[in-house]
């Protein structure tokens, strides 16, 4: 009577994340990304809040568009990227899809599967494309690493500890350590 019925399996465990897989497209190829685990997503959402609560007390227009949120660095419509966290400060890039062209400010927090890609390949990309800094918060190692594409390109290495200072933002401070209190 009911040959037809599939088993479900049960939700897979932790061990097998390889089930839980988030998408980006770049140069015409497709890359499955393991889920971000829980510090990641807690960094994620207390970086998004503070930025945006800040823009929203200097009644500034930039959005914050923490994953997942197409990012379309260039003309072509078939590759995007998923940054953490987008910071957009021209309108005129918003459109129902996502972002078309290169975010304001960017945030990538590392995972062990999304090193090399975070450091080498975005990093090529985001400077090339127009994003003026972009910042990549390693949980694993406790640092920031912040690139300034606005003039001479500076890169700075902080702690969790430092407080960093945002480039696109003259009076906006972080610490990620103040995030990590329990």
């Amino acid at each position: 009577m009911f040959r037809n019925v599939i088993p479900i399996d049960p939700m897979p465990q932790p061990s097998t994340r390889s089930a839980f897989l988030q998408a980006e497209h770049m140069d015409h190829t497709g890359n499955n990304i393991a889920m971000p685990d829980r510090m990641h997503q807690e960094i994620c959402f207390a970086l998004a809040r503070k930025i945006a609560d800040f823009i929203d007390s200097c009644h500034g227009s930039c959005k914050v568009y923490p994953a997942p949120f197409a990012v379309f660095l260039n003309d072509d419509c078939e590759n995007y990227v998923q940054p953490d966290i987008s910071v957009i400060c021209d309108q005129s890039k918003l459109k129902d899809r996502g972002c078309n062209g290169a975010p304001d400010w960017i945030i990538e927090i590392v995972s062990p599967a999304t090193q090399r890609i975070d450091y080498f390949v975005k990093l090529f990309k985001y400077r090339i494309s127009g994003v003026r800094e972009y910042w990549i918060v390693n949980p694993m190692k406790h640092t920031v690493q912040v690139y300034s594409f606005d003039g001479d390109g500076d890169s700075m290495q902080f702690s969790f500890e430092d407080t960093v200072k945002v480039g696109i933002y003259d009076s906006l401070h972080i610490r990620i350590a103040d995030f990590l209190k329990t």
